[in-house]
């Protein structure tokens, strides 16, 4: 553990927690969907789920569930198995919200997440079979589980492109995600420079492209922020 890996850990929970707060409110406003609402000051956002692909949370959730395969039978500490049932917990809660939520589910733009996500799945499936640390059963799962959450963004961002509507809850949710894959980064070179043996590349690889990905978003996103406007991606 180190300043860097907890700041990770935290910025990933903090964007679970951003998007929670975002399906909270979603219900909270249901009864007045006309109304609008602010979060600390900031742009405002209707009571729609707009932006969100759940096609990416359902990635998340084959994420964590393929990765968290030991909880039961690998203890490490008490910080490693809460932030596991945390994020098992979340990524299912919020599958299931978008899903079978009566209010959150009619809110949720079907119509532009179209992304075949189930594309990524199988390649990712394939490459933890070729590269992996061990081949057993649960390193292969563990290889998965990292190949795919490279790619698990890209739903959400190819959605964000389309519909240009990006409120500021959502935004957030992004950008945490992004923040916390950077502050990891750093984790790995510290780590380097201070752990004899320390070398990961399935992680590090994997962790370069993810945050690659997000490089587009960091710079409207920064951009957005600089000059006060309200965030937009190019189509």
């Amino acid at each position: 553990m180190n300043a860097f890996r907890l700041a990770g850990d935290m910025t990933h929970l903090l964007s679970v927690v951003v998007l929670l707060l975002k399906i909270h409110t979603i219900k909270s406003c249901a009864a007045a969907c006309g109304s609008q609402y602010s979060w600390i000051g900031q742009a405002v956002f209707e009571c729609n789920s707009d932006g969100i692909s759940l096609k990416t949370q359902e990635l998340y959730a084959l994420v964590f569930a393929a990765r968290y395969l030991d909880l039961f039978i690998h203890f490490i500490s008490l910080y490693n198995t809460v932030m596991k049932l945390v994020f098992l917990a979340s990524s299912f809660s919020i599958v299931w919200y978008m899903r079978r939520h009566k209010i959150v589910r009619r809110t949720y733009d079907k119509d532009h997440d179209t992304f075949r996500h189930h594309f990524l799945v199988l390649p990712c499936l394939a490459l933890a079979l070729l590269i992996n640390e061990r081949f057993t059963f649960r390193e292969v799962m563990w290889a998965f589980s990292i190949y795919l959450e490279a790619v698990a963004i890209l739903p959400q961002l190819v959605l964000l492109q389309r519909t240009r509507n990006i409120d500021n809850l959502t935004g957030q949710y992004v950008f945490f995600l992004g923040a916390y894959r950077v502050l990891y980064i750093l984790n790995w070179i510290y780590r380097y420079f201070t752990e004899p043996h320390f070398v990961h590349w399935i992680s590090w690889v994997a962790g370069i492209v993810q945050t690659l990905l997000y490089a587009d978003f960091f710079y409207y996103y920064i951009m957005s922020w600089k000059n006060n406007v309200k965030l937009e991606l190019p189509a």
